[in-house]
């Protein structure tokens, strides 16, 4: 059996995708975000007014209907008096069934709080509220 053989044995098999939406709101002035899944990093989102939203695909692996989830970054605004703020933003939850659905990532509370949403159905996406583990800042 060549390289190629073995490599097609080891990968994973994946089961779905589904979408996520990240996009800036109108006061920000630029976002650097992670999402994790399962606690892999899926993607890193960059957004400013040039590029002001962005979608990603996600691929699920087979065998597994629910999957963790984790967004972490920074969100700069620009406050009504023209000064500038940056905020760190995170949070975490549980996606139930994601496969062909479309997600958003949604900032509440004064950039506090940092989650994906179903709009459509909202039984897809369970929030936890509070700051990821995950997004902890690495030490050296």
């Amino acid at each position: 059996m060549g390289a190629l053989g073995l490599a097609t044995m080891v990968s994973p098999a994946f089961a779905g995708t589904f979408e996520v939406t990240d996009g800036c709101a109108s006061d920000e002035i630029s976002e650097v975000s992670r999402l994790y899944v399962d606690e892999h990093l899926v993607t890193t989102f960059r957004l400013d007014p040039r590029h002001a939203e962005h979608t990603v695909s996600v691929e699920t692996p087979s065998g597994r209907i629910n999957h963790s989830y984790a967004l972490c970054g920074e969100i700069t605004i620009r406050l009504p008096s023209g000064k500038t703020e940056t905020h760190e933003v995170s949070g975490e939850g549980v996606l139930h069934a994601p496969d062909g659905h479309h997600l958003v990532a949604l900032g509440a509370n004064n950039f506090t709080e940092f989650y994906l949403d179903d709009p459509d159905d909202p039984d897809v996406v369970e929030h936890h509220p509070g700051r990821s583990s995950l997004c902890a800042a690495p030490t050296s």
